[in-house]
């Protein structure tokens, strides 16, 4: 009996536990990724981009470029003009410092990147939901403006017609204030397409972003 005793107790009590309810304890630290998701459960088989993948996040990254090359003449006018007080520096400089926060980090690093680059993998060999309309119009595919969820595309489609509003408005400012508003504006596009670039990278490498791709059902 003593030998019997000593045996169970030499059994750690979490084995012991998850062997009377036929589990198995989860990999410690240390363990590859793979072995994590293997004991998840999950698939271990790494998601590969097609060029209709490559061509929607290329394309949106272009599409947010082409809007940083217009812009960043008429922000930087202050620099070749000059007539600006302190308070407008202070404001050409709050201005950025509040875009690249709220544009650039909340809305796009955090929301709008990863959601662009895990839908353009979803035209990848593994994605399953590549046609040839969504690999020619990729990048509106990988924005959400089709074929996504219904929540997704009033989102989308808000924002893409609201930015068009708002540049309309902002064309009518005067000088500084225009110059001010689109130096923020730049800020924020240029910190999103960086996080574009480099979440895309990072998901050739393996790591995709942890999103949901607002798809509808097949």
């Amino acid at each position: 009996m003593a030998v019997g005793a000593s045996a169970i107790t030499a059994v750690p009590p979490q084995r012991n536990f998850l062997g009377i309810l036929g589990a198995k304890p989860l990999p410690k630290k240390g363990v590859t990724s793979v072995a994590r998701a293997r004991a998840r459960g999950a698939s271990t088989v790494p998601m590969r981009p097609s060029a209709a993948s490559h061509w929607g996040v290329v394309g949106v990254m272009a599409i947010l470029a082409n809007a940083i090359g217009r812009l960043a003449p008429i922000a930087a006018e202050p620099f070749r003009y000059g007539g600006l007080a302190p308070l407008h520096w202070a404001s050409y400089a709050a201005t950025i410092a509040a875009f690249a926060y709220v544009e650039g980090y909340k809305a796009f690093q955090l929301k709008f990147s990863p959601l662009v680059v895990s839908r353009a993998f979803t035209l990848g060999p593994q994605g399953g939901r590549a046609t040839a309309l969504r690999s020619v119009l990729a990048p509106f595919y990988s924005m959400g403006l089709f074929h996504a969820t219904r929540k997704r595309k009033v989102i989308s489609w808000t924002i893409s017609l609201a930015v068009i509003v708002i540049v309309g408005v902002v064309k009518r400012l005067p000088y500084p204030w225009r110059s001010i508003v689109d130096a923020g504006v730049v800020a924020g596009l240029t910190w999103g397409v960086t996080s574009i670039g480099w979440i895309y990278v990072k998901a050739i490498g393996g790591s995709l972003p942890n999103v949901s791709t607002e798809l509808p059902p097949k």
